[in-house]
């Protein structure tokens, strides 16, 4: 039996301070990475796209996930947000 390959989020959420100090080409390189991997079906993207200074020091994961705004790199819009656009009905 082989194991199946789930589909990849392609999201990339960051607090939203993190994201207004990143320049275009690092926005462009952390998305990209999170695209490929999960046109490959993997879950995380490479550490090679890793983003320093996003949490502060001393905080807890908790703390960070908690009290920080997360937003949504490509998009701009609150982490969660549903990125579908629906028809409207006549």
């Amino acid at each position: 039996m082989s194991k199946t390959k789930g589909g990849g989020t392609t999201k990339v959420c960051l607090p939203a301070s993190k994201v207004k100090s990143m320049s275009a080409a690092e926005k462009k390189k952390v998305i990209s990475a999170k695209k490929s991997a999960a046109s490959k079906g993997k879950y995380k993207r490479s550490s090679k796209s890793n983003v320093k200074g996003a949490r502060k020091k001393g905080a807890t994961l908790k703390d960070w996930f908690e009290e920080e705004n997360w937003i949504n790199v490509a998009t701009g819009q609150p982490c969660g947000a549903s990125n579908r656009t629906r028809k409207k009905n006549k």
